[in-house]
């Protein structure tokens, strides 16, 4: 029973590393404009000062972003960590997933202020269509 509970162990541990592992090699290095930006500039008609002013709010998101993707890949490392040292759903798992879950709020706060203040950049007409496709994008099983 204790050599398949940590073999289950040992094998979780390597499907995080390589994860981990992965996103730094396959992910881009330079932050990219999220996709409802995107479709923002690809759907929607914006004015000049529209569409410099939404450049300015993904520039800033983006340091955002990076700043909680960073900690949560930090919160992961120490789960990984309290992982490997208990071996079990112990007080260290349990703490780090706590924190895991508190950087992914805080991620997701941060997005839907983000959006909030890209709305506001926008006219009623086009506030409209973006909120189909923020609604589109949050309801979207495809991926």
């Amino acid at each position: 029973m204790r050599r398949a509970v940590l073999t289950m162990v040992i094998a979780f541990v390597a499907a995080l590393a390589g994860v981990a592992i992965g996103c730094r090699l396959l992910m881009p290095t330079e932050p990219q404009a999220s996709d409802i930006h995107t479709l923002v500039h690809q759907t929607i008609a914006l004015d000049p000062a529209q569409a410099v002013a939404l450049d300015r709010l993904e520039t800033q998101f983006a340091a955002t972003r990076a700043a909680l993707d960073a900690r949560l890949r930090g919160d992961n490392a120490r789960l990984a960590a309290a992982i490997e040292v208990e071996h079990r759903d112990g007080p260290r798992v349990t703490q780090a997933i706590d924190a895991v879950h508190h950087s992914m709020g805080d991620l997701q706060k941060a997005t839907l202020a983000h959006v909030f203040a890209m709305r506001r950049v926008l006219r009623p007409d086009q506030a409209a269509t973006f909120d189909r496709l923020v609604v589109a994008k949050l309801t979207d099983t495809g991926r």
